[in-house]
């Protein structure tokens, strides 16, 4: 994995910043109405081909969090799959504020509403368990339940990592950042370690609240994001 600029700094911008953008009660919410589960606005054409449907499946890292409508790091990456002709339609079930255990308890839900079943799954999950700072052993019990369900299902899914700030201390965060390549080791899934690579602790790429990337660091993220999951469709079923 690439080294990121100003990691401990821009981690605890991340922990501490979060709270503003994704505030949410503790209490997981009841499952969202299925208008949530809209694709997005593409603004490139879909190029001839196999359709290959994926399901973004995250916090405020996925939801656009700040950013207009067909601004999202969903909408970004489906329109390099695009322009690499492949003809993908990412359906954007990002909620700010989700923790690892909100969505577990929407995960079923969404994929019950689908057009049809995905050919895979992005998973973007953590960065509100560390601003909670819950237990990583109940944040990996509630991915593992997620992987499992996934599984159950037979869909290939991709995890975009979350790491935690080293100011939490070096236990937390021992535990806490093996989560991901644990479960893609033993899912064998796709995994982009970090999803805010390259981007957190660079005010030029960062929203105002130096927590979401801006729209050009939601590019900046889907550039190197794409190929991972042009690689994961890749995959034999």
């Amino acid at each position: 994995m690439r080294r990121w600029p100003l990691y401990g700094g821009g981690l605890a911008l991340l922990q501490a910043g979060l709270l503003a953008g994704c505030d949410r009660t503790a209490e997981p919410p009841a499952p969202p109405p299925a208008t949530n589960l809209v694709a997005p606005v593409a603004a490139t054409p879909a190029p001839k081909g196999p359709q290959r449907l994926i399901l973004a499946f995250g916090d405020s890292l996925y939801a656009g969090y700040g950013l207009d409508r067909g601004q999202s790091l969903p909408d970004a990456v489906q329109a390099r799959l695009r322009k690499d002709g492949i003809n993908a339609t990412i359906v954007n079930a990002g909620v700010s504020g989700d923790t690892s255990a909100a969505g577990r308890q929407r995960f079923a839900f969404a994929l019950d509403n689908m057009a049809r079943k995905p050919d895979l799954i992005l998973i973007g999950l953590g960065g509100n368990d560390v601003l909670r700072q819950i237990s990583p052993d109940e944040t990996r019990a509630n991915m593992t339940a997620i992987m499992d369900e996934a599984k159950r299902r037979a869909i290939p899914v991709m995890l975009t990592g979350m790491m935690a700030p080293p100011n939490l201390g070096p236990d937390y965060t021992r535990a806490f950042n093996a989560i991901w390549p644990d479960l893609a080791k033993r899912y064998d899934a796709a995994l982009y370690p970090f999803i805010l690579d390259g981007v957190i602790g660079d005010g030029r790429l960062m929203q105002a609240d130096r927590v979401h990337p801006n729209r050009t660091g939601v590019d900046r993220i889907a550039a190197r994001v794409a190929p991972v999951v042009e690689s994961a469709l890749g995959r034999p079923r």
